[in-house]
């Protein structure tokens, strides 16, 4: 802040305060400069608050909602097969415990029957219960997408209607230091010694409408951050939301069909022991 600041700052920057011409010159390059600073910082915060809405980040936010989508679609696939394999194994382990290795012959035969009149049932199994999770995944994923694309529409609607707000503040910035500069260029073309009573006023008034204008331009910056920290906030709510939406419906859809598929794992296992006691006492 300026009261921070040493004295000699006032000094040495204050239009108002210079005594000759060259000074006055000096003083007002870097008012516009400061003016052209503080508009090229609006203008960058209004395009980064626009980043986020156009078409390639958009294509991105979809196709990163996918890509989570198919991953815990990839591994609640994965569970599904282990666990048919984790039964497949405890079959195995238990029918080896009982028979023992002693017999290849038997083994060999349980190894074949388990092949041919276990496994194939587990596998159609696992392959229906991923089939049926992918499709309800898919139907989710088609909701959430065009949710999620609903909610980007409004937030976009939204913050084009603040950048054409504040546009006009951006380029007022950029027009102040045109006029500080060419005021600067008179200054300096008018010669040397006293600043006539015109320049004088001239410096005074534009100072006063520098301050005015600056100071009305940073809180503008500085409401636009916070607001541009908001936009982002919202659009990743929105989309970890989606994400959510997703995920719920695979979640439930593997919950309504938990028991049938523990159901058909159960009937696998009743299945090996017939099938081991008809091989055993043959």
């Amino acid at each position: 802040m300026a009261q921070d600041l040493p004295g000699w700052v006032a000094e040495l920057t204050d239009p108002r305060r210079a005594q000759t011409l060259e000074e006055l010159a000096d003083r007002l390059v870097p008012l516009a400069e400061h003016a052209i600073d503080v508009s090229r910082r609006l203008q960058a915060l209004l395009n980064e608050l626009n980043d986020p809405f156009r078409r390639e980040a958009l294509y991105g936010r979809v196709e990163r909602l996918k890509a989570r989508a198919g991953e815990a679609l990839d591994e609640i696939a994965s569970e599904i097969a282990a666990s048919g394999e984790e039964r497949i194994n405890r079959i195995w382990s238990a029918w080896i415990q009982r028979a023992g290795e002693d017999d290849p012959v038997l083994v060999r035969q349980l190894r074949e029957r388990l092949e041919n009149d276990v496994l194939p049932a587990l596998t159609r199994q696992q392959e229906d219960v991923a089939k049926r999770v992918a499709s309800r995944t898919s139907s989710a994923l088609e909701e959430a997408t065009q949710t999620l694309l609903t909610r980007v529409e409004e937030l976009a609607k939204a913050v084009t209607d603040l950048i054409h707000e504040v546009l006009p503040l951006a380029r007022e910035g950029l027009n102040l230091a045109s006029r500080i500069s060419a005021l600067s260029s008179r200054a300096r073309k008018a010669g040397r010694g006293e600043i006539p009573q015109e320049l004088q006023e001239a410096g005074a008034e534009t100072s006063r409408i520098f301050d005015e204008a600056v100071a009305r331009l940073e809180l503008e910056w500085s409401a636009l951050g916070a607001r541009s920290a908001s936009v982002r906030a919202a659009l990743r709510g929105a989309e970890e939301t989606a994400f959510s939406q997703v995920t719920t419906a695979m979640t439930r859809c593997v919950e309504d069909l938990a028991p049938e598929h523990v159901k058909v794992l159960n009937e696998a296992e009743a299945r090996a022991e017939v099938l081991f006691e008809q091989l055993s006492k043959g």
